[in-house]
C-alpha cells in the first residue's frame, strides 16, 4: 500500500468535509478495480487533481497524474509529488514521459492525463493534445473519462478562492471505459474522447444547481454565463504566454548583468 499516498488523500478528505464540499460521483463502477487505464479529466480549476484522486479512491485506487516538470522542482511541491509516484513532463523531453508512463502502465496503473494541458478559462472543453489516446493505443489500456463540474466555483484560474466552508456542490461522471482500435488514427481517437467528454459535461452541467448573479462568471458564454468565450479564453492565454516569454528574458538579462 502507498502508505504516503494514503495519508495525502485522508488528508484531502478532511479537508473537503472542513469546507462542507457536497460531492455527487456519477459512474464510480466504472473504474477498473484492477489493471491499467488512462484517466482523462477536463480541467477548469486548481483541484482537479484532487477530485480524480478522490473518485480512483472510492474504486480503492490511486492515479499517477502526469504533471508539469516544474512542480517537481519546488521545495515543497516536489518531495510530495515523487513520493506519490506522479510524472513529470519536460515539454521539451516529452519521450522520456511517455516512456515512464508507459512503464506505469504495465504495471497495472491508472495514468491521469488533462488533455487540455492547462485550466480552461471558458470553462469549455479545450482542444485535446493526443498524448493520452497515443499512450492508450501503446500500452492497450483503456481511456477512462471523467469529468468534475462546480470546481472552478472554489478556485480557478484568474478568480478569487473560496476555500472557506462555501459548502459548494462539485459533480463528477465517470464514464465507460474503452480501447482504441489499434488502426484508428490519434485525430480521429482525440475526436472520440473529446465527444464522450463533452456528452459527460453536458449531462454534468444540466444536472447542477442553476448559477445566478455573481457565480455567472463560472458559467459558460453559451450557457448564458459571462465566463469567456473559447475564442476570447484563446486570446488571454495568448497574451499571458507572451508575458511570461517578456519576464523570462527579462530574467536573464538580468542575470547576464550582474
Amino acid at each position: 500500500m502507498d502508505r504516503f499516498y494514503r495519508a495525502v488523500v485522508d488528508t484531502g478528505h478532511a479537508v473537503f468535509a472542513m469546507q462542507g464540499l457536497r460531492f455527487r460521483m456519477t459512474g464510480v463502477g466504472n473504474i477498473p478495480r484492477t489493471g491499467p487505464a488512462v484517466m482523462v479529466l477536463n480541467h477548469t480549476n486548481y483541484l482537479d487533481f484532487m477530485f480524480g484522486g478522490l473518485v480512483a479512491d472510492a474504486a480503492g485506487r490511486y492515479v499517477r497524474f502526469m504533471c508539469k516538470e516544474s512542480i517537481f522542482r519546488h521545495p515543497i511541491g516536489g518531495p510530495f509529488m515523487r513520493a506519490m509516484k506522479h510524472i513529470p513532463v519536460d515539454r521539451d523531453a516529452g519521450a522520456a514521459s511517455f516512456a515512464t508512463a508507459l512503464r506505469a502502465l504495465k504495471q497495472g496503473e491508472i495514468v491521469g492525463v488533462f488533455p487540455e494541458a492547462t485550466i480552461s478559462r471558458s470553462f469549455e472543453l479545450k482542444e485535446f493534445k493526443s498524448g493520452a489516446v497515443r499512450m492508450a493505443q501503446a500500452s492497450g489500456a483503456p481511456l477512462l473519462p471523467v469529468v468534475s463540474w462546480g470546481g472552478q466555483r472554489i478556485w480557478s484560474k484568474g478568480k478569487p478562492k473560496r476555500l472557506g466552508r462555501t459548502k459548494t456542490p462539485v459533480g463528477i461522471r465517470i464514464g465507460e471505459p474503452y480501447v482504441v482500435p489499434k488502426g484508428q488514427s490519434p485525430e480521429d481517437a482525440n475526436a472520440e474522447l473529446k465527444r464522450r467528454m463533452q456528452e459527460l459535461l453536458d449531462a454534468e452541467q444540466r444536472d447542477y444547481p442553476a448559477l445566478t448573479g455573481a457565480d455567472l462568471q463560472f458559467l459558460p458564454h453559451r450557457l448564458g454565463g459571462t465566463a469567456p468565450t473559447l475564442e476570447e479564453a484563446r486570446e488571454l492565454e495568448t497574451r499571458d504566454a507572451e508575458r511570461r516569454r517578456q519576464e523570462r528574458a527579462a530574467r536573464i538579462a538580468r542575470k547576464g548583468r550582474s
